[in-house]
């Protein structure tokens, strides 16, 4: 018999990128309440936020695999997530301008029965273009920047901010699908 999958996200990102995988699952919100410690180093920072979704959404499906992921912007040392309105965006959209930094991407494959759970996380390096305040402006006006941390996203209309990326595509769009593919497998899913 299988095994309910969990994804603990509402993201439209990666409910689209669960879909590759072709396994049934279900979106939910794990209800679990983001702190963006700057404290802890930024990889440990989106681990803590993914086994705490994790965490969250296993006591509501106990008997589930749960699939829980944090993605943050990593720029000049500082952990950068969703903005908090409209100016904020704007301020983190025109300090990337011109410049590099780094998405990371957290992920939690965890078998709720069993209490097992397996972890990953990686980055990548994006390079955005130089942008004027009336790209910004436009790119704003979308609606897109305050669900996503660093206010953009790059499926979308984020397509137009970005010069480059250096890694891999789902690390920046926020679940890492090779690694949950293999640890699927792992806890004896069929995949």
């Amino acid at each position: 018999m299988s095994r309910q999958v969990i994804l603990a996200s509402t993201s439209p990102r990666r409910r689209q990128l669960m879909k590759v995988l072709d396994i049934k699952f279900k979106a939910v919100d794990s209800g679990y309440e983001e702190v963006m410690h700057q404290h802890m180093g930024h990889r440990q920072l989106v681990m803590f936020l993914a086994f705490g979704k994790a965490k969250a959404a296993a006591k509501k499906y106990p008997s589930s695999i749960i699939i829980a992921a944090d993605t943050i912007v990593s720029f000049k040392g500082k952990a950068i997530g969703k903005p908090k309105s409209k100016s904020e965006a704007y301020k983190m959209l025109q300090s990337f301008s011109g410049k590099a930094h780094y998405v990371i991407s957290g992920v939690v494959v965890m078998d709720a029965k069993n209490k097992q759970a397996l972890s990953f996380t990686d980055s990548v390096k994006v390079y955005f273009k130089k942008l004027s305040a009336k790209d910004i402006k436009k790119y704003l006006a979308s609606g897109e920047a305050m669900d996503k941390a660093g206010a953009y996203g790059f499926i979308g209309k984020g397509f137009n901010l970005v010069e480059k990326i250096e890694g891999d595509l789902t690390v920046d769009l926020g679940l890492p699908l090779g690694f949950v593919f293999n640890a699927l497998e792992k806890l004896g899913m069929e995949v």
